[in-house]
């Protein structure tokens, strides 16, 4: 399972919809300073991605929550998105050139086989992407911020 935490933005008739923000890869090792990544990614809009996910418990906005999702279908995702315009665009290249002989020939079918397996990844998107197992779902509900400060001042405690 793939775990990353996120803050609500609102919840509203058992959907909430959550704020996460994206970590870096990089920034933890010694080099750092130096390192070209780094740097691009401090220069870089700091990026967040927002998205909707079932919750049965009613939840505030700010309240932190831990996301997650199922490895198998997070590496499902990305063969299909990454791979699928790649053999497209391999295929159809080779296929050009043996059928023609011509570099421009192998080039226009890359292209075109490139833009087909995109079309073909966005289609096959589409059908699982509202399949359960591709959906995130709540592992943990972290207190909302307020009733930190209230447990603390309660009188009873004193």
């Amino acid at each position: 399972m793939i775990k990353e935490w996120a803050t609500v933005i609102s919840w509203q008739q058992g959907v909430a919809q959550l704020r996460c923000e994206q970590r870096s890869g990089c920034g933890s090792c010694h080099a750092s300073g130096s390192c070209g990544t780094s740097i691009l990614n401090k220069m870089g809009p700091d990026s967040s991605q927002q998205l909707k996910v079932e919750s049965k418990h009613p939840l505030v906005p700010g309240q932190r929550v831990e996301v997650g999702i199922a490895e198998a279908s997070l590496i499902r995702s990305a063969l299909l998105v990454y791979m699928l315009p790649l053999v497209g665009l391999i295929a159809c290249a080779a296929l050009m050139q043996g059928w023609f002989n011509t570099d421009l020939a192998a080039a226009c079918g890359g292209l075109a086989g490139g833009i087909g397996g995109f079309m073909l990844a966005r289609f096959f998107a589409q059908r699982i992407g509202n399949e359960r197992e591709y959906q995130p779902v709540i592992l943990q509900i972290a207190l909302p911020p307020s009733s930190f400060y209230l447990r603390q001042d309660s009188p009873a405690e004193r």
